[in-house]
């Protein structure tokens, strides 16, 4: 280990002072999983592969987190009964790390974390309580807009189409290779999103340009960015021990790819990020070490992003991790969506 290295800190990085600039915030979700278990073990799995990856950066030239301080909070867990009262608590959790200077990148968890994250995230400056400003950049091999799965609205299947009721204005999703008939008509006539399909972009003698067309359209964005990258978007010999692992996905390189382009484009700002669907197969921990090492090019990225100043602090809070959160009795999630619910207890 090298010297100074923190146990059960991203990267082993301890925190240099109270105020954190960048703050990973693991999330131990599981209520939904319809295929693989075990995503609610994969964030604290995540950290301790961390431990493995190089904190030299070349791009930086230094070692992460480049004088930047990083905070690795407590892990999530949640304690209401029921799943709307866990996503309230979520969001609750989430949204001080949007009303500072903090740098949020949260680890899942299955990829229902997103709609309480997307609700979260309204307390950014630049969202400014405004979703329909927010655009989604999604990673996945699912384009996760059922309207339910299993009776259930708010499965990971469900993810995007839950983020755009809670009112995200915007999704370009790529890497999307398992999806009903009800998804593929909504591709294809809602507005707002638009998706790249593996068949495309991963075919190998005419996929390049559907790819290129990908990048320029995350260098054409405008305005505050939340990245959420499910593990299955690669491809499955990558992430065997995600959830749902399907052939045919992306490359490393192009999950890389896809965080440079969008965190270089100087119109556009990275509110946050989410590395989900991250589980664990004893014996082999290629699954969790592919997350974390995602995971750190997104925060190196950003890092470039304060430096060349494509980053939009607020000192109207203060930047400081406090803990346990305040739940709310009733909040977004059990008001606005109750009634469609079936709220059994867990």
């Amino acid at each position: 280990m090298e010297e100074g290295f923190e146990e059960g800190a991203f990267l082993g990085v301890a925190p240099t002072s109270s105020h954190a600039d960048i703050v990973v915030v693991p999330l131990a979700y599981e209520l939904t999983t319809s295929y693989g278990m075990g995503t609610a073990d994969g964030p604290l799995a995540c950290i301790a592969a961390s431990a493995q990856v190089e904190l030299f950066d070349a791009e930086l030239g230094e070692d992460l987190p480049a004088g930047l301080s990083l905070h690795t909070v407590p892990v999530w867990e949640g304690e209401a009964a029921t799943l709307l009262g866990q996503l309230d608590e979520m969001t609750t959790h989430a949204e001080r790390y949007f009303k500072g200077d903090m740098f949020p990148l949260f680890l899942g968890g299955e990829h229902g974390i997103l709609p309480p994250i997307v609700r979260a995230a309204r307390h950014h400056p630049a969202v400014d309580g405004d979703l329909s400003r927010l655009t989604l950049v999604q990673l996945d091999a699912h384009a996760d807009l059922r309207s339910h799965l299993d009776e259930e609205p708010f499965s990971h299947a469900c993810a995007a189409a839950r983020a755009l009721d809670v009112g995200a204005g915007r999704l370009l999703q790529a890497g999307i290779r398992a999806y009903s008939k009800e998804e593929a008509e909504r591709m294809e006539s809602d507005s707002r999103i638009q998706s790249w399909l593996a068949k495309t972009t991963q075919h190998p003698h005419t996929g390049q340009p559907h790819w290129s067309s990908w990048l320029d359209a995350l260098r054409a964005l405008e305005g505050p960015v939340h990245l959420t990258l499910d593990i299955d978007g690669l491809d499955g010999t990558l992430v065997p021990a995600t959830g749902t692992p399907v052939p045919g996905g992306l490359t490393f390189w192009q999950a890389v790819e896809t965080i440079e382009v969008l965190f270089a484009n100087p119109n556009a700002v990275v509110i946050g990020a989410d590395v989900n669907e991250i589980a664990v197969q004893e014996g082999n921990p290629l699954t969790e070490f592919t997350a974390a090492c995602l995971a750190s090019r997104i925060l190196a990225h950003h890092v470039l992003a304060r430096r060349e100043g494509r980053w939009i602090p607020t000192s109207a809070n203060p930047s400081t991790v406090q803990h346990p959160a305040q739940q709310e009795k009733a909040g977004y999630f059990q008001l606005n969506f109750a009634r469609d619910h079936r709220a059994q207890p867990l």
